[in-house]
């Protein structure tokens, strides 16, 4: 073999070298990567941000939180995640925007050395590290079961043709709304019930569940007994449709996320229920979790999800009935919140506003 080709192949393989070592700094002990999916469900920037970036503070003062909002986009989710590897993240806590984009994600952190946590969605097919989330299945579950009692509390009788239900979903590229439509599954086998359409909301979008559900209220005009709404913001899409069409009473709708619009929907009549998530003691779970991750420990988890560990937390049906109780005397928000104008007539029939339960 002559100089020249030995020269020429060994430049080869310095620059195939070069080619596959990551770029940017090496992984630090004090760098901790948030990585939220959307800013249109508002508890991202109210809740799950602040109380993360807390614990991370109380808990590592020396520690730094590198934090990025995709606002739905993959492919920015994508970079940002690039970005904050490059920047020398020690822990990535991903929260996808498109489960299956996000597999490339957590390869690349790895790669590098960084453990991966999916926060409250899964990420199958990936090599995850830990998983903090809920159990959506046990949600879609709490949701179809309320519909379930609802319709049954109309019928007429046995003898009754079975009732008519829209099921607004959540987006395609979220592994929760599978999880999701599973449950409420569960809750319809063996009842009464018809799906008369189902739609999976585009980035859980109340506009285009509004526009969906106007369409549908359309084509089965005087069928639909309820609308299964996936979380809070789906739910007030649907509910705005129907009271645009006329209807009133608004048939039941469920939600999720106890969003502070939807409590007071609930106070009103307008939305039968939601499902209370403590997501602020999520965010706080996953940022212990990360700390001591970084710090590298090997935390106790309470449940495995497709060989994962875990740590799931346990969702709460929020009614009229338990509104005071799980949300108010829990702290979620203040009567002074949730009984501002036009909702004061409300709260007092509920009883929130004189001492009472309800």
């Amino acid at each position: 073999m002559t100089r020249a080709l030995l020269a020429a192949l060994a430049l080869l393989l310095a620059l195939a070298g070069c080619a596959t070592a990551p770029p940017g700094s090496a992984p630090s002990d004090q760098i901790i990567a948030l990585l939220l999916p959307e800013s249109k469900t508002a508890r991202y920037e109210a809740v799950d941000r602040p109380q993360f970036e807390k614990v991370v503070t109380d808990r590592c003062p020396d520690c730094t939180v590198i934090y990025a909002n995709a606002n739905q986009d993959a492919a920015a989710q994508q970079q940002q995640a690039e970005s904050a590897l490059t920047q020398g993240a020690g822990v990535l806590v991903l929260d996808a925007v498109d489960a299956a984009a996000a597999v490339s994600i957590v390869g690349q952190a790895h790669r590098r050395g960084v453990p991966v946590i999916a926060y409250d969605r899964f990420i199958a097919d990936a090599d995850l590290d830990y998983y903090v989330s809920f159990d959506s299945r046990r949600i879609g579950r709490l949701q179809g079961d309320a519909l379930v009692r609802e319709l049954a509390a109309d019928r007429s009788g046995p003898d009754e043709a079975p009732q008519g239900v829209l099921l607004v979903n959540g987006s395609a590229t979220d592994p929760n709304s599978a999880a999701l439509e599973a449950g409420v599954a569960d809750a319809f086998e063996g009842a009464p019930i018809e799906v008369l359409a189902a739609y999976d909301t585009p980035d859980w979008s109340p506009d285009k569940a509004q526009e969906w559900v106007t369409g549908q209220l359309t084509q089965y005009a005087g069928q639909v007994d309820a609308v299964y709404a996936a979380n809070d913001g789906t739910a007030g899409g649907a509910i705005s449709a129907m009271r645009a069409a006329g209807l009133d009473p608004v048939p039941p709708v469920t939600g999720q996320d106890a969003e502070l619009a939807a409590i007071q929907r609930i106070v009103t009549g307008d939305q039968s229920m939601t499902v209370y998530k403590a997501i602020s003691e999520q965010a706080r779970t996953a940022a212990e979790l990360a700390v001591r991750v970084l710090r590298g420990e090997v935390p106790v988890t309470t449940a495995r999800v497709q060989g994962v560990p875990a740590l799931l937390l346990s969702p709460v049906p929020v009614t009229l009935d338990n509104v005071r109780r799980v949300i108010v005397d829990g702290g979620v928000y203040t009567t002074e919140e949730i009984c501002v104008e036009p909702y004061t007539d409300a709260c007092a029939a509920a009883g929130l506003l004189d001492g009472g339960t309800s």
